[in-house]
């Protein structure tokens, strides 16, 4: 082994855990965190979460010097060996808690990759403690003044060759993931327009928590000034609720935050979404008030959590009105998003007052298609409606008969709406031969109206006048008008049905030429 690798292992594992110390001294509170989340007593994670990262930096410090790097490798092999043995016990347990290892600049539940990242550091430093006894490599100073000024220019050269490689390698990967995007994407719109959409998909087996229909476990928690809510009172308004377990020194919770508190706000008729948080009531009122989140319960450690066997944060789970577990846990925002999303509709879109009735079907979840209003059928015309466009100038309805005309119903600050900007670009950019014309009905204003760039009509409706004479009672919500301007469909709710509406009769022959695909990404798709 030469003595210059034995320098570079050094040198990697110095820098490691440097950085993972002074990440960790910067979110003291995060590191105590996700000491007690792996397992660590309570009553020892703060002297330890203090203790850890000077120990990292002690080992990143004696790594250095050749005449103890011994000592050094041997104090990162000891602290990685704790680490691993960590991180495979909690895994065995089908436990993922936040991976805490650079404080707030990776954070993310632990898993195999975790386990993979330590174990390369764990060879790196048994390799200087097996090879470095008596020559632990050239001293981290000392190799640097030895070589001639040639070798340092062409080592310089050769570090920068290598940054500018890396970075145009890091470049080409995301083009390719971006290009890899937009064709999945047209792709995706390709089987809605020629009809093969298919019904949304039931939540998925659980493959972590509690096995959906069994009796969600009950709970008595007090809340951010003090009120008492228990599992029944929660559980006791005949919807489903969402319990969301965060802590308040979770970066990603922290991120998820204003979602929440836009749920609660648009979706309180139909879900109800509690916080089961850890922490003091100072700490999660300093972080929620800044949005608006309500309904935030405090568990004195994690036994609310525990029971749930949610081992992460954030994480959440459903349960059904008749008090059974209605979903797996889902772990992160993302996949929290996507229960939510689930919950709503099933197909990224709004689940709507009225639109699920106290069935079997709705118990289990299950979300019927939003039906128009009892006083507009099938073959009535539409209502008679002027609106002004972006440019300011009145467009009434009634000039659109003669053509096929699919109004759809928008709200810019809706995520949902936003979720599928993307795909209807590239519908308008080439809208199937036959289609019906698109008309967007907007609550937004000029400014978001132009944000769209979109080629077909938009109008603006601040006042709802037009959502409400179609029964369109969210958003995004399409209704097809036929050539003589009647009803020529019920009201649709979401992206997959308002797609589905918009190409039910009509196939799209030809697959997305290069051009079309540049054209498509020039507005933004992707």
């Amino acid at each position: 082994m030469s003595a210059f690798a034995l320098l570079m292992a050094r040198l990697i594992l110095s820098a490691a855990f440097a950085v993972a110390a002074l990440a960790k001294l910067a979110d003291r509170a995060g590191s105590r965190q996700a000491l007690v989340d792996f397992g660590t007593p309570r009553l020892l994670a703060r002297p330890l979460a203090i203790l850890l990262p000077f120990a990292e930096l002690a080992v990143a410090a004696v790594l250095l010097p050749a005449a103890s790097a011994w000592l050094g490798a041997v104090g990162a092999l000891s602290l990685l060996s704790v680490f691993l043995l960590g991180i495979a016990t909690n895994l065995a347990l089908g436990r993922r808690p936040n991976c805490h290892c650079f404080g707030q600049l990776h954070s993310a539940p632990a898993g195999w990759p975790t386990l993979a990242r330590n174990a390369v550091l764990a060879a790196l430093a048994g390799l200087v403690v097996w090879r470095g006894h008596h020559n632990p490599g050239l001293s981290s100073i000392a190799w640097w003044v030895d070589l001639t000024t040639a070798q340092k220019v062409g080592l310089l050269a050769g570090f920068t060759g290598c940054s500018l490689l890396a970075a145009q390698c890091a470049l080409l990967l995301q083009i390719l993931k971006q290009q890899g995007r937009l064709l999945l994407r047209l792709g995706g719109l390709e089987a809605r327009l020629a009809g093969g959409v298919s019904a949304p998909q039931p939540i998925a087996t659980p493959s972590v928590g509690l096995s959906i229909g069994t009796r969600a476990p009950g709970f008595s928690l007090p809340g951010l000034s003090g009120e008492i809510a228990t599992f029944e009172t929660l559980a006791a308004a005949g919807k489903h609720l969402l319990l969301i377990f965060t802590n308040p020194h979770c970066g990603p919770c922290r991120t998820l935050l204003p979602e929440i508190a836009r749920w609660q706000s648009e979706y309180a008729s139909e879900v109800s979404i509690a916080l089961v948080s850890e922490g003091t009531a100072s700490d999660n009122s300093r972080k929620v008030s800044a949005y608006g989140v309500r309904q935030v319960l405090l568990q004195k450690q994690r036994e609310v959590a525990e029971r749930y066997q949610a081992w992460g944060t954030p994480s959440a789970v459903l349960v059904r009105p008749d008090g059974n577990i209605g979903s797996s846990l889902a772990q992160g925002a993302d996949a929290i998003k996507s229960l939510v999303a689930q919950v709503l509709s099933g197909a990224a879109a709004p689940i709507l007052a009225g639109s699920r009735e106290p069935s079997a079907a709705g118990r289990n979840g299950d979300v019927k298609p939003a039906a128009r209003p009892e006083h507009l059928k099938l073959g009535d015309p539409a209502p008679t409606l002027q609106l002004q466009d972006v440019h300011g100038k009145t467009v009434s309805l009634s000039q659109f008969r003669g053509r096929e005309v699919l109004l759809l119903f928008w709200n810019p600050r809706c995520g949902y709406c936003q979720r599928m900007l993307d795909d209807l670009r590239a519908w308008d950019a080439i809208p199937p031969t036959g289609a019906p014309e698109l008309v967007v009905i907007t609550t937004g204003n000029v400014q978001d109206s132009l944000a769209m760039n979109l080629r077909s009509a938009v109008l603006l409706d601040p006042a709802q006048e037009a959502s409400v004479s179609f029964g369109a009672t969210g958003t995004p919500m399409a209704v097809l008008l036929d050539l003589n301007g009647q009803v020529a469909s019920d009201v649709a709710a979401g992206a997959e049905a308002v797609f589905a509406l918009a190409g039910r009769k009509h196939k799209q022959d030809t697959a997305p030429t290069e051009s079309v695909i540049m054209d498509w990404a020039r507005q933004g798709g992707g």
